[in-house]
C-alpha cells in the first residue's frame, strides 16, 4: 500500500451520478409543489370555510344568507365571542356554528349573554359538554345518519316545514314545559327548543345539513332554516375560531399563548406518534440470526481493495491509522518467518531481537521503523513503506 496512488478510479461521485440519485426525490419535491399551488388556487376561488354564510361551496351557508337578506333580516358575521356577545339583544337570533370549539371559559361567557339578551340563540351540532353548558336541562345523546325526517310536534316552524334533513346528534330535556321536541330519531328528537327566562328560547340543532348551500333545496330545508333564523330582524353568525383572543383562558384556566391553539388531544396523538417511531425503530433494526457471508458478483483484485482503501485513509488524512495497518501488516508476516508466534509478533520483546539476529549488519532502528509513531506527512509515510517493504525482502533472503 502506498500513499500516493495514480489511476483513474475515484471515490467521489460524478455529476452525472449525482443528478441520477436525485432526480426521483427533485421529482416528488417539484409535484408537491405544483399539487399544492393548484389546491390554493382552486379553494381561493369563493369558499370560505363550512358553514360560512359567505361561502358558495356545497358546505357553505351563503344561499341562507342571501334568502334571509330577501326577507329583509341583516346577517352579520362575527369570529370573536367578544363580537358575538356584545351583538346580542331581544329582536337579534345569534347562530353558533361551532359551540364545540369553544372553551369551557368563553361557553360561560356566551351563557350569560343568552340569559340576559332575551333573543334567539341556535347552537348547532352541539356535544355533550356544550349542551351541559350552554343548554342547562338538556343532555346529548348518541348521534345518528342524518335523513328526511317529519316534525311530529306542535312547533310551528317545523309544522309549517314538514319533512327535513335531520339527525346527528339527539338531544332530551329534563323540562319540557313551553318548549317543543321535534324530528325524533329513535324516540329522541334532533331539534330542540327550550324556553328561556323572558321572551327568549333556545334551539339545539342536531345536524347542520339544513344549513348547507347543496342541501337548501331538499325537503322542507330552506323553509325550517328561514323560519329558525329570520324570526327576530337582525342574525349574528357565530364563527368560532382559534386565533379568537378575546377571552384567556383555554381548556384549563389560564391557559394562553400557543397553548390555547394545540387541540385536547396532542397528548395522545403524540404517544402514538412516539409509539409507531419505537416499532418502526425495531422493525428496521431487528436481527433474524447471525450474519450470512456471500460471495460477491463479481472478482475484485487485491490491488483494487488496496487501492480504494489507500485512497480512504488519503482522503481522511489518517496517515496514523495507514501507518498502522502497514507496520501491523509487516509485523503478521515476519512473525512466522522468525519462529515468533502470532501472539508475540506484535510484542517489541519478542520480535525485535528475532529481525536483529536474522539481518545481517546489526540493528537498523528496527523498533522506530515497527512500533514508531505516526508519519508526519504523505512523503514520510511513502518511505515508512518503502522501508518496511525492503526489510521484510531482506528477512525472507536466505
Amino acid at each position: 500500500m502506498t500513499g500516493v496512488v495514480s489511476g483513474t478510479t475515484a471515490m467521489s461521485p460524478t455529476s452525472r451520478q449525482i443528478w441520477t440519485r436525485s432526480r426521483g426525490i427533485l421529482l416528488v419535491l417539484v409535484i408537491l409543489v405544483v399539487a399544492g399551488f393548484v389546491i390554493a388556487v382552486i379553494r381561493s376561488g369563493g369558499g370560505l370555510g363550512r358553514l360560512d354564510p359567505r361561502s358558495t361551496d356545497p358546505a357553505g351557508s351563503r344561499a341562507v344568507a342571501a334568502l334571509l337578506k330577501e326577507r329583509g333580516v341583516t346577517t352579520r358575521v362575527v369570529t370573536t365571542l367578544d363580537e358575538a356577545t356584545s351583538a346580542t339583544g331581544r329582536d337579534t337570533t345569534l347562530l353558533v356554528a361551532g359551540p364545540n370549539a369553544l372553551t369551557d371559559r368563553q361557553q360561560e361567557i356566551l351563557r350569560a349573554a343568552m340569559v340576559a339578551s332575551g333573543g334567539r340563540t341556535v347552537l348547532v351540532a352541539p356535544g355533550g359538554n356544550s349542551v351541559s353548558a350552554l343548554a342547562p336541562g338538556a343532555a346529548a345523546d348518541t348521534a345518528v345518519p342524518v335523513s328526511a325526517v317529519e316534525p311530529q310536534c306542535t312547533f310551528p316552524a317545523a309544522r309549517r316545514a314538514g319533512s327535513a334533513d335531520l339527525g346527528g346528534r339527539r338531544y332530551t330535556a329534563e323540562r319540557t314545559s313551553g318548549g317543543d321536541s321535534c324530528y325524533l330519531v329513535g324516540g329522541l328528537p334532533a331539534l330542540l327548543r327550550i324556553d328561556e327566562p323572558g321572551t327568549g328560547d333556545t334551539v339545539l340543532l342536531g345536524a347542520p345539513d339544513i344549513l348547507y348551500n347543496e342541501r337548501l333545496g331538499d325537503h322542507g330545508n330552506a323553509s325550517l332554516a328561514l323560519q329558525l333564523l329570520g324570526s327576530r330582524a337582525h342574525l349574528v353568525w357565530y364563527l368560532p375560531s382559534l386565533s379568537d383572543g378575546s377571552t384567556t383562558g383555554g381548556r384549563g384556566e389560564g391557559e394562553t399563548g400557543i397553548g390555547r391553539l394545540i387541540p385536547p388531544g396532542w397528548l395522545w396523538g403524540t404517544l402514538q406518534l412516539t409509539v409507531a417511531a419505537v416499532l418502526a425503530a425495531v422493525w428496521r433494526g431487528r436481527r433474524l440470526g447471525p450474519l450470512v457471508s456471500e460471495r460477491l458478483p463479481v472478482a475484485v483484485r487485491a490491488s483494487e481493495s488496496s487501492e480504494g482503501r489507500a485512497r480512504l485513509y488519503r482522503k481522511a488524512n489518517a496517515r496514523d491509522s495507514a501507518a498502522s495497518a502497514l507496520r501491523q501488516a509487516t509485523r503478521s508476516r515476519l512473525g512466522p518467518l522468525l519462529g515468533v508466534t502470532s501472539a508475540d509478533a506484535h510484542s517489541p520483546e519478542s520480535l525485535l531481537p528475532a529481525v536483529s539476529a536474522h539481518l545481517p549488519g546489526g540493528d537498523h532502528d528496527l523498533r522506530t521503523l515497527l512500533f514508531g509513531p505516526a508519519p508526519a506527512d504523505d512523503a514520510a509515510l511513502i518511505r515508512l513503506a518503502d522501508q518496511l517493504d525492503a526489510l521484510e525482502r531482506q528477512v525472507r533472503t536466505p
